[in-house]
């Protein structure tokens, strides 16, 4: 009760406060002192006591008007034009009031309104700053998740690390990040995972196409390791280093690779068959060590040297192995050089890796021999058919421009040849430039193994002498003597052989040269081997002229198996016998086809071959078969000896010195001698002595000859032991052949 009569009385003294300022305020401002009134709420009693107010004033303007009747008059009047005035005040400010009164509903609302947008505003101010925590934690994830999409998973690792020890700990009172903590540890091992993945799949990447690395390498183009992504390597170390798993990446990356080495060094079983067996393998096993290096030049300890020499031991142990097998294998010269070629540039590429190559050179000279035996074999072919195509006869020319055309394949000089007009021959036949041409060729096929293998100008020099007289004495001698002892060769053909094999002999000095002039190599060179191989002339020519002979006395044997002596004729015929007669004229076309060949040649063979007719002609008389002989048979025999005889004398070749060819019948001329004059008291008389008549007269030959002819006497003359002379005789023949038996068993006791 007491605060209502408090607050009545301070409205009270309010309104007292405005009614005097609206008595004392100038008009034109009088508004702000009405709000007032109207901004309150008592503007009713206000007005009660306006009136009041009013009700004063009009009492004391009475009274005023009672004292100034005439000016209360002009007052009145215009105190009623005042008041007019203030009806339309009144209604003004009605009016204003009521304007005012929705203009304030509208304000009122729009201050509500107001209220709540700064309610929002605070909201939302708030709510950004919450966000501007999470949102870097929510943008990392985001990026952590796209590296990860995109398998960038060093960088999500990264990520990860800053998320976890950065980010999530500023706002980890958030619901979300307790479950982004939770998946850290699945993200960090499917991290893990997905880069082992990637190695495996760089690991199959790179066994497959290493042998296109090797290749790249092969061919010295710099960079062969650009052609490989080694990012996968790069990113697993990494992810294992971060993640404390560094050795069991090294562990597992060497076991992987060791594996493929085994499998890259495993040569296909056909790889002799072509050389690009041999360029793939290369190709594989340098592709695997140009990896491995760039790896150990580029990753810290991955691979280490000793690793690394480690696998290149096993590596070269096994490739020296596989080749040395798979070479043995190939029989083809030309492949054997392009894998020589092949295995230079091996080694050359890996040398300049810094491998060790020595063990590599050293298996080249290995096949250096495998490759000096497949070329033996194949000059075999080529020589046997340059023999078994040549047609044994000397090579004719008809011009200046053939004659210079063949000394310019081959070194042959003769003055008396080049004097003479075309047409013309040459001694040799066509195998004798092919021959020597051959083995030019040879010796370039050596030297062409040679380079590149960093050898001395001596070494070389060594190697393609000792190749060289290997095809001579074994290759060229082999061929030459199948020609030789081939069945059904002519004489023509053997005499064309020793005069080719003479002149190749010759053409020796020019090969020597040859080899000079492509090494530098003098032969005087201590140390240096001879070209020795020129006995394989000598041999084939020594085998040339001993098939001669061979020859020849089958011939003659031949003829003499023609030979049909009547053995108990009584009479000889007038002339040798035909068989005979026909034996001397082919030795004499025969020699006379000697005249190219050395004379020695054809001296031993004109010996020979009346030697071996003589020893026939003997073994013929003496044999067993001719049981009886007469006297006329033995006359008959004579005949065809002095045919023989007089062969020698002739002359047949060139070159014996008195009757030197005649001796060769000596053993047959005094045997006939000594039957034929029965001449039996002087070689008794003289048997033994230097001198002797019959010094060549064996007793036992002479007794079997004997015999024959004592046999043939008692069969013939069944009667003559009645006639005197006859029995005398038979007593003779029966002495003679005891003291012949008295001389064999003196000698022959």
């Amino acid at each position: 009760m007491a605060e209502a009569e408090a607050e009545s009385l301070e409205t009270a003294s309010e309104h007292e406060r405005i009614l005097r300022e609206v008595d004392s305020t100038d008009t034109a401002c009088i508004g702000p002192t009405l709000r007032s009134v109207y901004d309150g709420e008592e503007h009713g009693r206000f007005m009660e006591k306006l009136d009041a107010r009013i009700r004063n004033h009009d009492r004391e303007i009475e009274k005023m008007c009672n004292f100034h009747y005439q000016g209360f008059v002009d007052a009145i009047t215009e105190f009623l034009k005042v008041r007019a005035e203030a009806q339309k005040l009144k209604n003004q400010v009605t009016d204003t009031n009521r304007k005012l009164q929705l203009e304030s509903k509208k304000l009122v609302g729009t201050m509500e309104e107001l209220k709540q947008c700064r309610l929002q505003q605070r909201n939302i101010s708030a709510t950004m700053d919450k966000l501007t925590q999470c949102l870097p934690v929510l943008e990392m994830d985001s990026k952590l998740r796209e590296q990860m999409k995109s398998k960038r998973h060093y960088p999500a690792l990264k990520t990860l690390e800053h998320l976890e020890h950065t980010y999530l700990p500023q706002v980890s009172h958030y619901r979300f990040c307790t479950v982004m903590v939770d998946s850290i540890p699945r993200l960090r091992e499917e991290i893990k995972e997905v880069s082992m993945s990637d190695l495996k799949d760089f690991l199959e990447s790179i066994r497959k196409h290493s042998d296109k690395i090797g290749e790249a390498a092969m061919r010295q183009v710099p960079g062969a390791q650009e052609l490989v992504d080694f990012s996968p390597v790069y990113r697993c170390l990494h992810i294992y280093s971060v993640l404390g798993a560094r050795e069991t990446f090294e562990n597992y990356y060497r076991k992987q690779r060791r594996k493929q080495a085994r499998l890259v060094l495993q040569p296909p079983s056909n790889m002799h068959e072509t050389l690009d067996g041999y360029r793939k393998y290369f190709n594989q096993i340098v592709g695997f060590f140009v990896i491995e290096d760039h790896i150990l030049h580029t990753t810290p300890g991955l691979v280490d040297r000793a690793y690394l020499e480690e696998l290149w031991d096993m590596a070269l142990s096994k490739t020296v192995a596989a080749l040395r097998t798979h070479s043995s294998y190939c029989s083809d010269p030309d492949l054997v050089l392009d894998l020589k070629n092949l295995l230079v540039l091996f080694a050359d590429t890996l040398q300049a890796y810094g491998f060790p190559v020595n063990q590599l050179f050293d298996l080249l000279l290995e096949i250096r021999d495998q490759y000096g035996e497949a070329l033996l074999k194949k000059w075999a072919g080529v020589f046997r058919n340059i023999l078994d195509l040549d047609n044994y006869s000397p090579i004719p020319v008809v011009s200046d421009e053939l004659y210079q055309k063949m000394v310019g394949q081959f070194p042959f000089h003769d003055a008396e040849l080049e004097k003479q007009p075309f047409p013309k021959k040459f001694p040799f036949s066509e195998f004798v430039p092919g021959v020597y041409n051959q083995i030019k060729e040879f010796i370039y096929a050596c030297l062409k193994f040679s380079e590149d293998l960093h050898l001395s100008s001596t070494e070389v020099d060594d190697m393609i002498r000792k190749s060289t007289n290997l095809l001579l004495t074994r290759t060229l001698s082999h061929c030459l003597q199948n020609v030789i002892k081939k069945r059904n060769v002519g004489l023509t053909e053997l005499v064309q052989v020793i005069i080719n094999t003479t002149h190749l002999e010759k053409s020796c000095q020019f090969l020597e040269e040859f080899i000079t002039n492509i090494t530098n190599v003098l032969p005087e060179t201590v140390h240096t081997t001879k070209l020795y191989g020129t006995t394989t002339f000598k041999d084939a020519r020594h085998a040339a002229e001993e098939e001669i002979y061979t020859n020849l006395n089958q011939k003659i044997d031949q003829f003499l198996q023609l030979a049909d002596y009547d053995w108990m004729a009584a009479e000889p015929s007038a002339e040798a016998s035909g068989y005979l007669v026909d034996l001397i004229a082919f030795l004499r076309s025969t020699f006379a086809v000697f005249t190219h060949l050395p004379g020695k040649v054809a001296q031993t063979a004109c010996m020979s071959a009346c030697k071996h007719l003589s020893t026939s002609l003997m073994q013929l008389l003496l044999e067993a078969e001719v049981r009886q002989l007469s006297l006329g048979a033995l006359r008959q025999f004579n005949l065809d000896v002095e045919e023989c005889e007089q062969f020698a004398r002739s002359g047949p070749v060139p070159g014996f010195q008195g009757d030197t060819l005649q001796l060769a019948f000596i053993d047959l001329r005094q045997l006939l001698d000594l039957f034929l004059q029965w001449d039996w008291s002087t070689y008794l008389a003289d048997y033994g002595q230097p001198t002797c008549k019959y010094l060549r007269v064996n007793p036992a030959t002479a007794l079997t000859l004997l015999e024959k002819m004592k046999d043939s006497s008692r069969k013939n003359n069944v009667f003559a032991q009645f006639r005197k002379n006859e029995r005398d005789k038979q007593k003779l023949m029966d002495s003679v052949a005891k003291q012949l038996r008295g001389l064999i068993n003196s000698h022959h006791p």
